[in-house]
């Protein structure tokens, strides 16, 4: 006998404007003692991006292991005072601001100068590039400062739906592929564990409770990083990387970054500390490009982990108004010589999905250990020494977790539409197949599909479509406002996305996101 047909709330789930599930929202806090554990795992977290992008690239303009030192500690004094910018005054969401990765060709493209290259000494190299990549920063954050500000990207974001930004939020974690198993591969006896261990501990085991406290399920990443990182050590004392080849050695060991060793004990960053700024109209043109990628990733940053943290979609004049701060925090960038721009740490707010918190007070105390430990040299490299394989482990878990919440957009869009299907198919196809080209390219020619002799316009074409989310934004964007939009705005998703456009839309709104400290007198909603 057959059985009966199933019903259609058996095979369907309402949609739900807040995640359910958290055990903290963005308003609601843990335990002090709780929220400290928490906020050190957030910083332990964000000492991944904080390391890797200065060891890539200051070697590359001369510098030493002690400039490196220097460059990793600037970095996190800012992050941690972008982090309480952003959460007190920008979108108040839990959101850690850190170093970006977008703004890496225009930096290596100002290494590459012909006019610094030629610098002999290796010191004054360091020097004079550095100085070149502050002004380009200072110069190029005024982009996301007027843009936010005025409110210009609030008008722009009138054109945004639940279909156009599944594929940008849902690249924001994919397009990291390649710094999620590629980097686990280079050492996989330390990053495999990890991986293992961070996915038991986060996933079967958080029933486990000690005090009420879903402890495995809530510190899941520092537990597992302790277990590991103290693994490594074991491996690099027994000498089982000796006679190993040199990547296998600086991916692996522990004692390989000289961080601990060339960090001072206590060492305040300071503005202008590496001295005057240089400008040049071409360096500051490339490095634009980054900066608008920085405002498009961040977008879907805040828009996942608003999801994360049980708020509503920011409305419009609140993710401008975080645009805003956030090139204000680029210019700190330039004025303290951090080496590269700011954008909101992906891996970070996947973390806020992993511990099933979402409080604003959590990533705050991560601010203050950001600061605290970026003047405590000694203390903070010894963090920092951890191996980039077991942050990559945690990479593939938490980008992926970003990912998904992009596509948990599609909900309140209409999928058994043709015109849907194609959009959201072709932008996330061409988000991850445009990008691969560029960087493939690249490897195979030594130089960026654009070469031409205007390095500037280089820089900015190989920049923008470099960026998973960027090319995702401008396919998905486009198709969805010029296909048949007029007809299908219930199919996109429109008629749940409108509320959340303007402040008073809805009433949860003013609890997530009014200023603190009863500021909305003076900045009253747009």
């Amino acid at each position: 006998m057959a059985a009966p047909p199933a019903k259609a709330e058996e095979i369907s789930h309402p949609p739900m404007d807040q995640l359910q599930g958290l055990e903290y929202c963005i308003d609601s806090n843990p335990s002090w003692g709780e929220a400290i554990a928490l906020g050190f795992q957030h910083y332990i977290l964000a000492l991944g991006t904080a390391v890797m992008i200065p060891s890539f690239l200051v070697p590359l303009m001369g510098g030493t292991d002690g400039d490196k030192v220097r460059v990793i500690q600037t970095l996190l004094f800012n992050e941690g005072i972008n982090t309480l910018l952003q959460t007190l005054f920008g979108t108040r969401l839990p959101t850690v601001i850190g170093g970006s990765y977008a703004f890496m060709v225009p930096i290596i493209s100002i290494i590459q100068d012909s006019s610094l290259e030629t610098i002999i000494d290796p010191h004054t190299r360091f020097l004079n590039t550095m100085r070149a990549v502050q002004g380009a920063l200072i110069v190029s954050s005024s982009i996301q400062i007027i843009l936010g500000y005025s409110q210009i990207w609030a008008i722009c974001s009138r054109f945004f739906s639940p279909l156009g930004m599944v594929p940008v939020i849902a690249l924001v974690g994919f397009g990291m592929f390649d710094r999620g198993f590629p980097l686990v591969g280079s050492c996989v006896e330390i990053g495999i564990p990890m991986l293992i261990l961070f996915v038991a501990f986060s996933q079967y085991l958080k029933n486990f409770h000690l005090k009420q406290i879903p402890v495995l399920e809530r510190f899941a990443l520092i537990i597992s990083i302790t277990v590991i990182w103290a693994y490594a050590h074991l491996l690099t004392a027994s000498g089982a990387y000796r006679h190993r080849p040199e990547a296998t050695e600086f991916s692996c060991r522990t004692d390989r970054a000289n961080l601990i060793s060339s960090a001072p004990w206590i060492k305040i960053p300071y503005p202008l500390q590496w001295g005057a700024p240089t400008f040049s109209a071409g360096h500051s043109f490339g490095m634009m490009a980054a900066v608008l990628v920085s405002l498009i990733e961040s977008t879907g940053a805040y828009k996942a982990a608003s999801r994360l943290a049980s708020a509503t979609p920011p409305p419009a004049h609140v993710l401008s108004r975080g645009i805003g701060w956030q090139g204000t925090g680029i210019l700190l960038n330039g004025l303290f010589g951090t080496l590269t721009g700011s954008t909101v740490s992906v891996e970070n707010v996947g973390l806020l999905g992993s511990t099933c918190v979402g409080s604003r007070r959590v990533i705050q105390i991560s601010a203050g250990f950001m600061i605290f430990f970026s003047m405590l040299g000694k203390f903070g490299a010894l963090f920092a020494s951890i191996p980039f394989p077991i942050f990559a482990a945690a990479y593939c878990v938490l980008f992926g977790f970003v990912a998904s919440v992009g596509l948990s957009f599609l909900q309140f869009t209409n999928m058994n539409s043709m015109r849907n299907l194609f959009i959201v198919g072709v932008s996330l196809f061409l988000g991850l197949s445009v990008p691969e080209y560029f960087r493939e390219y690249s490897i195979m020619a030594h130089h960026a599909p654009a070469h031409t002799k205007a390095g500037w316009f280089n820089d900015y074409l190989n920049t923008i479509f470099s960026s998973s989310p960027t090319v995702a934004l401008l396919v998905a964007v486009f198709l969805d406002n010029t296909l048949e939009y007029k007809e299908s705005a219930r199919d996109r998703g429109m008629p749940w996305w409108a509320k959340f456009r303007a402040f008073k839309g809805d009433s949860r709104n003013e609890e997530f996101y009014t200023l603190p400290f009863n500021l909305n007198r003076f900045f009253p909603p747009s």
